[in-house]
């Protein structure tokens, strides 16, 4: 249950909504009255996104990386009051060496997660500029705070300019009323990649890496889904450009 917040009336658009994080935060915000828009390139995963959320969103397939579709998408839904860029992650790729990383590997990686994320905030600005009011809420890495678990280099370097990118957008955007912050996510069990980077750390891996943790326990989707709906919200109404590391404690 959502007991403090109330988006009843709200358009919120959620990337990466057909798993795990973007997916938790697209069943909170329904739960807490908003008209939720759940875009994600899997448009079959989506339909559980839709059931999870008690069939209270809309399923939208998009691929955040085309920036026609993105624009297209927020042209046919209408001025949106609160921007999620969920989508994001490692394309499947795994750890290397730098030397043998190709041009396609790098900009994979920076097109799902950085690009989209400008695309999406380019697109819903103009409507949230006309209200007065805004919210952009990108969901970053502490990879971009510090050094990837998974040894991909584009991976942490994507994260990082998300972060910085949403100092920037705060900074330019603040004048109209918009917000812009980044949530920095730990270690999180939330989709079957990260439960493959789990799985493949053995238990002893497993231990020293909730050795890092001060509490002691990966992180869960909620976790990150509580802090969005924070910095949706009006009680987040003069924090901006900012970061919030959810990771358990360092």
């Amino acid at each position: 249950m959502n007991l403090c917040y109330d988006y009843a009336g709200q358009t919120v658009l959620v990337t990466g909504a057909a798993q795990g994080i973007g997916r938790e935060i697209c069943r909170r915000f329904c739960a807490a009255g908003a008209r939720v828009i759940a875009a994600d390139i899997d448009a079959a995963t989506l339909a559980e996104t839709v059931a999870a959320c008690g069939g209270q969103c809309e399923a939208r397939r998009l691929d955040v990386t085309d920036r026609a579709a993105v624009h297209a998408l927020i042209a046919a839904t209408g001025a949106v009051d609160v921007l999620v860029h969920s989508a994001g992650g490692v394309c499947g790729q795994a750890g290397r060496p730098l030397e043998i990383i190709t041009e396609a590997d790098w900009r994979r990686i920076f097109a799902v997660n950085t690009d989209g994320a400008f695309w999406c905030a380019q697109a819903v600005a103009p409507g949230m500029k006309a209200k007065g009011r805004g919210r952009i809420v990108l969901i970053s890495s502490g990879a971009g705070l510090g050094v990837s678990l998974t040894g991909i280099q584009a991976y942490a370097a994507a994260k990082a300019a998300e972060i910085a990118l949403a100092r920037q957008l705060g900074h330019e955007l603040g004048p109209f009323g918009i917000t812009v912050n980044s949530v920095a996510p730990g270690f999180i069990r939330s989709n079957p990649s990260t439960e493959r980077q789990w799985q493949a750390m053995g238990e002893a891996g497993q231990a020293r890496l909730m050795d890092t943790i001060a509490l002691r326990r990966p992180g869960e989707p909620a976790d990150i889904a509580h802090a969005v709906l924070f910095f949706a919200s009006a009680e987040a109404g003069w924090i901006s450009g900012q970061v919030l590391s959810v990771d358990g404690g360092k």
